[in-house]
């Protein structure tokens, strides 16, 4: 143990609280024991340093929230949407087709004969409703324009047909004999006139508009119609041929003899439809169409010498069509695009 003597303060200095000789007189001696000292000494240090760790940790604890907030976030990665390719109608395109044509020709045929009076007497000879069928094949083009689910466009198209038609008609001519001289009339001669009337389509051509849905990209359902124009070629051939009898005289012979006659007209119409057209890959589409045809009234006029039929013939025809067609068109240009 060592002890230490405190000296004492001089009255000079003004340290103490208290002005009291006694304390100041007599200052007892502090006497520290070293091995003590040291051991407390240790034991400060040691829990010293317990309570510093302590704190650390709980600082870090309390700072580890705010550190994190303070580092950088990595940026989501997104990945690229999926594209749905889309079929797209709008562009121009050319293409051929090949089908059948169901057409009908209702004539009727008149016969005018001058009167004495200078007036024309009308005679009806018949009516006749013939068949006009045939294969075509053709070429088409045209341009569709897409909005939405709707399709508009614009298609012309030039046809080859070996659509034909013949119908026959007959009339019944009597003819009263005559005696050249004094005598009993012979009975009338019955003679029949018979008119073969056939008639061609060679070709026929449309332009039309088209609107149309497409309950799915790549189908396309439309309705179309516009203005029909084709060429109507007619034979006519008025027979009254000999009635096999011999006429004795006094009595006037049956008379015979054809007319016949060849016409051409072009004749505008109108034409209405509906078809179905799919996509098949790439610019290509199929299509299945059908169209009905009218080309009006075709009159055609023709004389006749033949006696007892002279005169002058008008066949009036009326000339409809049925068309069932299928085809294959190329779309120029890119006919899919990339929908996000």
């Amino acid at each position: 143990m060592q002890c230490a003597t405190l000296e004492r303060v001089p009255e000079s200095r003004d340290l103490w609280p208290f002005r009291n000789n006694n304390l100041r007189a007599s200052v007892p001696s502090l006497c520290v024991d070293r091995g003590l000292g040291q051991s407390a000494m240790k034991k400060l240090n040691l829990g010293s340093i317990v309570f510093a760790l302590a704190g650390i940790a709980f600082a870090a604890m309390l700072a580890g929230p705010a550190m994190a907030a303070d580092l950088p976030v990595q940026a989501p990665v997104y990945k690229a949407p999926v594209v749905a390719p889309v079929y797209n109608w709008t562009g121009f395109y050319v293409g051929v087709n090949g089908g059948g044509s169901w057409g009908r020709s209702r004539t009727d045929l008149v016969l005018g004969q001058p009167t004495r009076s200078g007036d024309v007497a009308e005679t009806a000879i018949g009516s006749t409703s013939q068949s006009m069928n045939g294969g075509l094949g053709g070429l088409q083009a045209g341009y569709n324009f897409q909005t939405g689910a709707y399709v508009l466009g614009l298609e012309s198209d030039i046809q080859i047909t070996s659509q034909k038609g013949d119908a026959q008609l007959a009339d019944t001519l009597i003819i009263p004999q005559v005696c050249a001289a004094p005598c009993t009339p012979p009975p009338p001669l019955v003679t029949t006139g018979t008119l073969d009337y056939a008639q061609r389509l060679p070709w026929f051509g449309t332009f039309r508009g088209r609107v149309g849905v497409t309950p799915s990209d790549r189908w396309l359902v439309y309705a179309t119609g516009g203005l029909a124009f084709g060429e109507i070629k007619s034979d006519a051939n008025f027979t009254v041929p000999p009635t096999g009898s011999v006429c004795a005289a006094p009595c006037t012979p049956a008379p015979t003899g054809s007319a016949a006659g060849s016409f051409s007209q072009t004749r505008a119409g109108w034409v209405v439809g509906a078809g179905v057209e799919a996509a098949l890959g790439g610019g290509w589409t199929g299509k299945l169409e059908y169209l009905y045809m009218d080309l009006g009234d075709i009159d055609n006029v023709f004389a006749s010498t033949v006696p007892h039929f002279s005169g002058t013939f008008l066949a009036s025809s009326r000339v409809t069509d049925n068309i069932v067609r299928v085809g294959v068109n190329y779309r120029f240009g890119s006919a899919v695009v990339a929908k996000y």
